[in-house]
């Protein structure tokens, strides 16, 4: 199927290219962010009233906890970027993605961010509420991302030799969906 000379294949490839490195860029940056003093007391309120991560402000401060969860998302972040080096390793660094999103979604639960004056749920309140409801879609990416890289994963990987991909044809294409014409 032709579509302003580029073919849907090549869509997909350019929408997965993006999906990842998107993905490695808010991550990282996010990370870095975390090493600030504006960022580290941001984020908080939403880690104290955490029952997963609240209990680390016993021992330790708020920016040294900050500044150790920032070192994890920019190895994340990281991971995630070395696809075309190793796909195995971009699958960790996807899934431990999934399991950070999941983490920060559950923020949602538990810190208080409906809107009262708004009538209470569904109103969120711009921090935490609209503040984390992004990490739905960076939660998809991750998923995307991380089921990319696991299904190249079982392929031969050599670190001497990179192959950047270069068109859609070098990407396992997707599995098709159950009643999707090919």
């Amino acid at each position: 199927m032709e579509n302003g000379g580029l073919t849907k294949n090549q869509f997909e490839a350019t929408g997965d290219l993006l999906i990842r490195y998107g993905l490695v860029l808010v991550i990282g940056w996010i990370g870095a962010m975390k090493f600030t003093s504006y960022e580290a007391h941001g984020i908080e309120p939403m880690v104290a009233h955490s029952p997963v991560m609240g209990w680390m402000y016993q021992f330790l401060s708020v920016q040294t906890f900050s500044n150790l969860l920032g070192i994890v998302e920019i190895a994340i972040a990281g991971l995630i970027a070395l696809r075309p080096l190793s796909p195995k390793l971009s699958s960790i660094g996807s899934a431990s993605a999934v399991l950070m999103f999941l983490t920060t979604l559950s923020f949602l639960f538990s810190t208080p961010g409906w809107e009262p004056s708004l009538g209470g749920f569904p109103a969120l309140s711009a921090l935490p509420g609209q503040f984390l409801l992004k990490d739905v879609v960076l939660l998809g990416a991750a998923v995307s991302t991380f089921g990319e890289a696991a299904r190249n994963s079982n392929r031969r990987e050599s670190f001497g030799r990179v192959k950047w991909i270069t068109n859609a044809s070098q990407i396992s294409p997707r599995p098709p969906r159950s009643g999707a014409k090919e």
